[in-house]
């Protein structure tokens, strides 16, 4: 389902409260954090990620959105973790390439790529319908051109015409097992294309689990890369997977099965 991106008001508890006010001028730290990522953000770019984390704010109140809501760990943990993928993605596709960030959740990593790469192509996933409504509330907020939001599962969205194998990048930050997520992200991609999933911790254990899923969905492993983000030391990086053939069309599986049952190599 394609949401209307036009202005979509918050809960009647949140539309009351007052906006956080923690940044109201561009986040230094913001720009300067960003640039260690190789990101270069301009003062209306960080004046746009301070607007989105105030509406983030009303709205969290009453839905629910996110467990981080203040200025310095959104920051950290949701903006320049977002940031971190565009390390990994080739440069046409940020610059106006098509990207689909899978359960969007808040808008995380799909809405701070786009701010900070206006030009590419963004759509964003969720299958919560209040989630949804608050990405439709803030791609009008924030006035994101050519950015789309799609309320549904992606094991059903995967089969639709229009976004199977259309995708020059697909993102997801969603917490869940990789093999689950191969199937869940391999389907958008074209081939040639690329898959970014962010993942902490040690992993090795779970990435060889998953190859039997990403060489079933069509995939292949192209690296694992190291995040390094300021002010967190937790062991984050990015799988990077390969788009090298096409899905075979019985996947993914209908909603619930990738999580229940994985393509686990055993």
């Amino acid at each position: 389902m394609l949401m209307n991106t036009s202005a979509t008001s918050p809960p009647a508890s949140a539309a009351s409260a007052p906006a956080d006010a923690a940044c109201v001028s561009p986040p230094a730290s913001l720009i300067a954090d960003s640039r260690a990522l190789g990101v270069c953000l301009s003062d209306a770019a960080a004046r746009q990620f301070a607007r989105y984390h105030a509406e983030l704010v009303r709205w969290n109140r009453r839905a629910n959105l996110t467990a981080i809501a203040g200025w310095e760990a959104v920051r950290t943990r949701h903006f320049l973790d977002s940031l971190s993928a565009a390390a990994v993605l080739p440069a046409d596709a940020l610059r106006s390439g098509a990207i689909i960030d899978i359960g969007s959740g808040a808008g995380f990593p799909g809405i701070p790529l786009k701010l900070a790469y206006p030009s590419m192509r963004v759509t964003l996933a969720e299958a919560t319908a209040k989630k949804t409504a608050f990405l439709a509330h803030i791609c009008a907020a924030l006035d994101l051109q050519d950015t789309a939001v799609l309320n549904g599962r992606a094991e059903t969205l995967a089969h639709e015409p229009g976004l199977r194998e259309r995708f020059d990048a697909v993102l997801a930050r969603a917490v869940a097992d990789a093999a689950t997520l191969a199937e869940l992200t391999l389907p958008f991609a074209r081939v040639g294309g690329l898959v970014a999933l962010h993942k902490k911790g040690d992993i090795r254990a779970e990435l060889d689990r998953a190859q039997c899923a990403i060489e079933t969905l069509g995939g292949a492993l192209r690296e694992v890369k190291p995040v390094n983000i300021p002010g967190l030391d937790d062991g984050r990086a990015l799988v990077v997977l390969e788009k090298t053939r096409p899905t075979p069309a019985k996947y993914p599986r209908r909603p619930g099965i990738p999580a229940k049952r994985p393509l686990i190599r055993l």
